[in-house]
């Protein structure tokens, strides 16, 4: 059965880094994996086509699809526009109108990018961390939120900004199911990170995993304070194998995890539903500042196209297929400016996709 595919490059480098994620989709289309693939407009590119960052043509796209390739949205050119009309609002709605509550981050370190990690080699060498990260729910959509005007003790007035941390069990259940899952399938370890000390939103959080907890009872459960947990990825980071987290810590974890990696450049993620139908994305943003230069790294992207084989379509072999093709490319020395060492070829993003597609052919 035909798998569609809706590709949506975005902005900033999302149009490169994409194209070379194609790259890797028609080889294994021309050796039989059967797609159709169509492309539209989110982000900045979706304001500037039809004046909203998730045009309606483009969630209808979305839903329609087996499966959602992205590349980043974002620009400073946007910067000004009124929050809702913002870039980052149309990535928002695409998570919440698709209900990809569970978001799979892993960090694995290449062996070949030991030297490029922030941290000695021997803290990271052999690192393979997956955070499972609540996607829909949290402060990024409680509600209420704004900005207004409010009255001082001294009679006078001041702007206040605020937020909704919110949590319903069931929103927590289901992503730790999620991560037991995954957890059984590793390690059988999982830690929950939270603030329970000091939150009633992670205090409940704590208690429902307790509870999915016991239908588990070959994994090993931790809890950790996401402030500790910050510290401990830096410190021990192999200490971990599977996180689970909500939606702004899981942010920020994910994004420092990276670094351990060697670039930000080299994360895929996943944001499935209860199907895992889902969409695929680098972790990292638009970079505004290479856009256009043929500099970025386009191996996040390429990775993610596993995650899509391996979870949405259920295509173990050809998952592998493409992890093999990055490896090897690693192998050879190959790299982009953001994961370059002494010795290494530096190349282009083109090129390096280019080197991953010879990869999976050779």
């Amino acid at each position: 059965m035909t798998k569609k595919i809706a590709v949506l490059p975005g902005d900033g480098i999302g149009p490169e880094i994409v194209a070379q994620a194609v790259k890797v989709l028609d080889v294994l289309k021309a050796d039989g994996l059967d797609i159709v693939m169509e492309e539209g407009a989110i982000g900045g590119a979706g304001y500037d086509a039809a004046g909203d960052p998730l045009p309606e043509a483009t969630l209808k796209l979305a839903r329609e699809s087996d499966a959602v390739l992205l590349g980043a949205v974002g620009g400073p050119q946007y910067d000004k526009l009124d929050r809702p009309l913002r870039p980052e609002r149309g990535l928002l709605r695409i998570r919440k109108e698709l209900n990809l509550f569970a978001n799979l981050r892993p960090a694995l370190l290449y062996p070949e990018l030991a030297e490029a990690s922030s941290l000695k080699p021997e803290v990271v060498s052999g690192l393979d961390i997956m955070i499972v990260r609540e996607l829909t729910g949290d402060v990024y959509f409680g509600q209420p939120r704004g900005i207004e005007v409010r009255a001082t003790a001294d009679g006078k007035t001041e702007r206040v900004g605020f937020n909704t941390m919110i949590y319903a069990e069931s929103e927590v259940r289901r992503v730790a199911r999620v991560a037991f899952d995954i957890a059984m399938k590793r390690g059988k370890k999982l830690c929950s990170v939270e603030k329970a000390n000091v939150l009633e939103c992670s205090e409940l959080w704590r208690e429902v995993v307790l509870e999915v907890a016991k239908d588990y009872p070959e994994v090993e459960l931790s809890h950790m304070y996401v402030d500790n947990a910050a510290m401990q990825l830096v410190k021990w980071p192999k200490q971990f194998d599977v996180i689970v987290t909500g939606n702004i810590f899981g942010d920020i974890l994910s994004d420092q995890a990276s670094m351990l990696s060697g670039s930000i450049g080299m994360l895929p993620s996943a944001s499935l539903d209860e199907h895992n139908k889902g969409m695929y994305e680098p972790i990292h943003g638009s970079a505004p500042d290479i856009a256009g230069q043929d500099k970025a790294n386009p191996l996040a992207t390429i990775l993610s196209v596993a995650m899509m084989l391996r979870y949405s379509f259920g295509d173990e072999a050809n998952a592998q297929r493409v992890e093999n093709a990055v490896k090897a490319v690693l192998a050879q020395g190959i790299r982009t400016v953001d994961i370059a060492t002494a010795g290494c070829q530096i190349v282009s993003c083109s090129a390096m996709g280019d080197a991953v597609v010879a990869a999976m052919c050779g």
